[in-house]
């Protein structure tokens, strides 16, 4: 089946749109409390269950409860679910199973009708072979109304029984090892360290096993551990159909179904394009639940590192990345790039021709190749998977954009500039739909021409005028071969113009897409390389007054727009008056108070142009106007980079965690422990600090274990195992028993 779909005809009714928008908000939380708590492998069953159940359903016209007892058929069986190896989707797997239903029925009949004649003497059918017969024929939605999962039962019995039969010699061993039985939990272990390695073990594991295991498959696999331990842990790692079922739920809006998928791309650390705005409710509730420094983020404040250290003569910073490495993370991330990768091309069958979701691929593609190091590379590596998608949909426009992008990145600006030249070439032979993507490959061309070092960047820029020429002109375009002339030139700015003249009333009802944004970029940008930078601002400014302030807030292609506005500023810094610069990220940061974007501008133009006080009264203005977690952040790191006081840096802290809503960011105390922990080197302040962090975010099992792997020093083995108990009773998922610790010092080396 080509598009999977429910029978239930898209929505376009606003209401329905923003309650199932919610919906999947809603939806969105529950998971990241589940994986914050521990349970990763129910977090990603959960969204491959709702991917499966919402976004790949097969077209039948079914109720809500019809169609959740056909799904746990499925759910139960055997097939490979989103992400896995081998899957097809729910709808292509049941349409399989009729397929070989009906095979398997087929043969049985033949096999009567061959045997023909008197049958007097043959054998009656056995009673098995009558029950086998007869559940053969009953339809699919019968079988998942009856079907029980016999094979978990089995599981649990046996492991049941065995728990049983080893309890005495468990009790044995543990007198052997000096453990009371009989004690309080307290006494058990006195020593740290034992406690330390646990929550190294605990850390290891939380990582590496995140991905749900079939109740079919669940069985020793690997001759490195033994098979007791391995067949416990996946045990564990089993999701029933009835630990999801109570959380599926249809969607009939467009706008929903992909915001589903895009978020949960996110959600596994996939790189995927700008297409939220960051006032929107979903972007602050993801910033206030991070734990870690996401990669968006990480690059944003690398770039403000890189400047801040050019200025100093010592290098007596930190940054928070260091703060809160994570030596299991790499190993995690490849394997979901993997799962990335299978689900995403999957789902590119419901959601064909999205050029979001392609980019997403391939990324995920280059970054499962090359182990997260692109830099090893030289071959594109998603070089393969990009010529297969473009095989299977010649008239992909956009796909032949984000591929170039891809293999320009990798150092191959010749092969990019074919594939460019190809999809360009091939506009007017397309349908008229597909015409209207034509500014995003134009601007993605130029920007690439403009973004080559090693090539000639006098040559690349003539290039760049070229493309944008042939757009702005409306010719039909031809591979580059000399610079534009002067008629050339003055007819694309007259068409850039007009074209630009007949976006004012769509814009003024709010209708903005990424094609119209990319035509507004591309017109500035011509005007920046022919005219001057002060032309392509007057551009933008235009562009700007054809939208209503209010719609400015909530749109993430004018946010696009306001960051590229900001980009030609800071391009041409030197020339520009720093109040009309600061004025404008002011303005900004009004409109979009948690644009990462605008807060690292702010850093590197403030730094080279105002006196550090000058700085962090800005920032302290805009941190009590409209607090957020990524001012604050910003702000710290600032400090940190410049190795700021400590007065300093705990007044931020303290001012931040002393909001409502701040005070349940995980990562602004994690931040904060490492402070006083690495950087100001007070263990004692860092364990007040710490448990105040697990009383204001209890659910964050990563926090609880700072507790065990920073503050080893301050933390006796009593508060250590107290801690422990605590994280079952706020049913942690605990993962690692202690005794598993001290059987390893037993068995010894």
């Amino acid at each position: 089946m080509e598009v999977h779909q429910t029978a239930k005809s898209p929505t376009s009714d606003p209401a329905v749109i923003e309650l199932e928008l919610g919906l999947v908000d809603i939806f969105l939380s529950l998971c990241r409390f589940e994986w914050q708590a521990g349970y990763q492998e129910l977090a990603t069953a959960l969204f491959q269950a709702e991917i499966e159940y919402g976004l790949l359903c097969p077209c039948l016209f079914l109720s809500e409860q019809s169609k959740q007892r056909l799904f746990e058929h499925f759910w139960n069986g055997d097939g490979a679910r989103v992400g896995e190896e081998g899957a097809l989707g729910w709808s292509t797997w049941l349409e399989k199973e009729e397929e070989n239903r009906q095979q398997v029925m087929k043969e049985e009949t033949a096999d009567e009708n061959d045997k023909g004649g008197w049958t007097g003497w043959s054998e009656p059918l056995s009673k098995q072979k009558e029950i086998n017969l007869e559940k053969t024929s009953i339809n699919l939605e019968n079988v998942a109304d009856n079907d029980v999962d016999v094979d978990v039962e089995d599981l649990e019995d046996k492991l049941e029984t065995k728990d049983t039969e080893q309890e005495e010699d468990t009790e044995a061993l543990m007198k052997m090892l000096g453990i009371d039985v009989n004690a309080e939990a307290n006494n058990e272990v006195k020593d740290t360290s034992i406690w330390t390695r646990w929550s190294e073990e605990e850390s290891s594991r939380d990582c590496n096993q995140w991905m749900p295991f079939h109740t079919k498959s669940v069985g020793p696999s690997h001759m490195d551990e033994s098979p007791d331990k391995q067949l416990d842990e996946q045990l564990l790692g089993v999701i029933l159909f009835e630990d999801v079922s109570e959380y599926l739920f249809s969607l009939s809006s467009g706008e929903a179904r992909i915001s589903l998928l895009f978020h949960f791309i996110d959600f596994f650390g996939g790189k995927i394009p700008e297409w939220m705005c960051t006032n929107n409710s979903s972007w602050t509730e993801k910033i206030l639940s991070l734990e870690a420094v996401p990669d968006f983020l990480s690059e944003k404040l690398r770039r403000v590192n890189d400047v801040l250290t050019k200025t100093q003569t010592s290098s007596c910073g930190f940054s928070l990345e260091v703060l809160l490495g994570n030596a299991h993370d790499a190993s995690r991330r490849i394997d979901m790039m993997k799962f990335l990768r299978n689900a995403i091309l999957l789902c590119l069958t419901a959601f064909p021709r999205n050029h979001i979701l392609e980019e997403a691929v391939l990324v995920a593609e280059d970054m499962f190749l090359t182990k997260m190091n692109s830099c090893s590379c030289s071959v594109t590596p998603c070089r393969g998977l990009a010529k297969g998608l473009l095989k299977n949909d010649r008239q992909d426009l956009l796909l032949c954009g984000v591929y170039a992008r891809r293999e320009a990145i990798f150092g191959n600006i010749d092969h990019a500039r074919r594939v460019f030249d190809m999809a360009l070439s091939s506009i007017e032979s397309l349908p008229a739909d597909l015409q209207l993507n034509a500014p995003l490959i134009y601007f993605w061309y130029a920007e690439t021409e403009l973004s080559n070092s090693s090539g000639n960047s006098s040559e690349s820029l003539k290039r760049a005028i070229h493309i944008l020429s042939c757009l702005g002109s409306g010719v039909s375009y031809n591979p580059f071969k000399c610079q534009p002339s002067s008629p050339q030139l003055l007819r694309a700015h007259q068409g850039f113009k007009e074209r630009i003249r007949m976006l004012r009333t769509t814009w003024a009802r709010g209708i903005i897409n990424d094609s119209s944004t990319a035509l507004i970029c591309s017109a500035a940008l011509f005007e920046e390389l022919t005219t001057g930078w002060v032309a392509a601002v007057e551009v933008l400014d235009h562009a700007f007054s054809m939208v209503l302030p209010e719609k400015r807030s909530q749109s993430h292609q004018l946010e696009f727009l306001f960051n590229y506005y900001l980009r030609i500023l800071q391009k041409h810094h030197k020339q520009t008056r720093l109040s009309k610069f600061l004025e404008s990220i002011s303005l900004g940061l009004q409109i979009y108070p948690s644009s990462p974007e605008l807060f690292t501008a702010l850093v590197e133009i403030s730094h080279l142009y105002t006196v550090p006080t000058k700085l962090r009264s800005i920032l302290d203005d805009f941190s009590n106007k409209k607090p957020s977690v990524m001012v604050w952040l910003f702000a710290v790191s600032y400090e940190l980079i410049r190795g700021g006081s400590q007065h300093r840096i705990h007044g931020l802290f303290e001012r931040a965690l002393s909001n409502d809503r701040l005070r349940h960011s995980v990562l602004l105390w994690r931040c904060y422990i490492a402070y006083e922990i690495d950087i100001a080197s007070n263990p004692s302040a860092a364990r007040r600090v710490f448990f105040r962090a697990i009383h204001a975010c209890p659910w964050s099992k990563k926090l609880w274990l700072d507790g065990f792997l920073k503050l080893k020093s301050v933390l006796s083995a009593k508060e250590m195992s107290d801690l422990q108990e605590v994280m079952r009773d706020k049913e942690l998922n605990v993962r690692t028993d202690i005794y598993e610790i001290l059987l390893q010092d037993d068995v010894g080396p």
